[in-house]
């Protein structure tokens, strides 16, 4: 066995110890969807899963197992007197604190395996074998989205963490050449577990940016993507590959790369160089903060626009290039508007729909 597929069964068994614990406890909506994910990214995951697990069958009795299981707890709930909820409802309610709830748990999580299994069973074959004896393995796709005001964390197969922003939306798609995120719209930080022969790429507006081990944020504002790092290093180069002279023959050639603590503002190829950035403070909307030094107010007030029910509106256009410093929650507006009638000669209203900013 090469080091490379030693890596991978090194990889895949540690990744299928933790899944294994974390099935004999009580598994969510979102964790059961992971993990079907994690299987259905490679045979390997569920081959190292089986054994781990110390099946000695073949992956179809292993199945028929957990129907079985699955029909004596769907009994049992149902002598509880209450009817599970069928596997793929676009809600599941799990009580924690009753008998009930427990053995409608245990019945979802354990018929969610029993579905897993034997969707996989197809998937396995239907893998396709090029000459060479080389397989092609359908790509996993996961699309998320945030609601106005909202923020979410997602953890990938691969354990790399996606954090969204307020209407933030973005696909991923994870196969065994690479790993896709397309965000199209919002913005979103990205904790990526190193995978030296799976890069992950991240495409915003025209740019795209290339991991190098680290974790990094991208914005997208009108016509401009936004890249600042908190961590490591990436490479951020134009989405499509014919710009540049020597892309072709040199794809990273025409790369430019970005370190902890700068940020690179891409509108158009090739973009100017990265600047210092204060990236922990560029990212404050993580602990749900917003982080101003010495910004214009009509910034502030966009930026607090993103989360806001009542948008702040500044009538007086002069006073939006007054300049403010500070820190400031985003779930607390009165807070905001406290500081602004702190201000010398400022004037807010707030009314039903707005908070009007004007100078008196």
């Amino acid at each position: 066995m090469s080091a490379k597929n030693e890596q991978v069964y090194d990889l895949a068994t540690q990744q299928a110890a933790d899944w294994l614990v974390a099935n004999r406890a009580e598994l969510s909506a979102r964790e059961r969807e992971t993990f079907a994910a994690w299987l259905k990214v490679s045979p390997v995951h569920v081959e190292e899963y089986l054994g781990v697990a110390a099946v000695a069958r073949d992956l179809r009795e292993a199945c028929a197992e957990l129907a079985a299981s699955t029909d004596s707890l769907v009994a049992l709930a149902r002598e509880a007197g209450e009817e599970p909820t069928p596997i793929g409802s676009t809600s599941i309610a799990v009580p924690r604190d009753t008998r009930r709830g427990r053995w409608r748990a245990a019945a979802l999580a354990s018929g969610a395996l029993g579905v897993i299994c034997l969707s996989l069973l197809g998937w396995w074959n239907f893998r396709v074998k090029l000459p060479g004896h080389a397989i092609v393995e359908a790509a996993t796709t996961f699309h998320f989205s945030s609601r106005h005001g909202e923020q979410q964390t997602h953890r990938l197969p691969d354990e790399s963490v996606l954090h969204l922003n307020t209407d933030t939306s973005v696909t991923v798609r994870l196969s065994a050449a690479e790993r896709l995120v397309t965000l199209e719209s919002g913005e979103a930080d990205f904790e990526v577990a190193h995978e030296s022969k799976r890069p992950f790429r991240v495409l915003a507006g025209s740019a795209q940016v290339l991991d190098i081990g680290t974790q990094f944020d991208v914005r997208l504002e009108p016509d401009v993507a936004v890249i600042t790092v908190l961590e490591g290093r990436v490479a951020v180069g134009p989405r499509s590959p014919a710009a540049g002279a020597n892309s072709a023959a040199n794809p990273r050639s025409v790369f430019v790369e970005v370190a902890a603590n700068e940020q690179l503002r891409v509108a158009q190829w090739p973009p100017g160089a990265p600047v210092a950035a204060d990236a922990h403070g560029k990212t404050s909307w993580m602990r749900r903060q917003i982080t101003f030094e010495h910004e214009p107010l009509s910034s502030v007030a966009r930026e607090f626009n993103r989360y806001a029910s009542k948008p702040i509106v500044i009538t007086t256009p002069a006073l939006g290039n007054q300049e403010i410093s500070g820190v400031f929650t985003i779930d607390d507006p009165d807070e905001f508007i406290a500081f602004l009638r702190s201000l010398k000669r400022v004037h807010v209203e707030v009314t039903e729909s707005q908070i009007l900013v004007s100078q008196e």
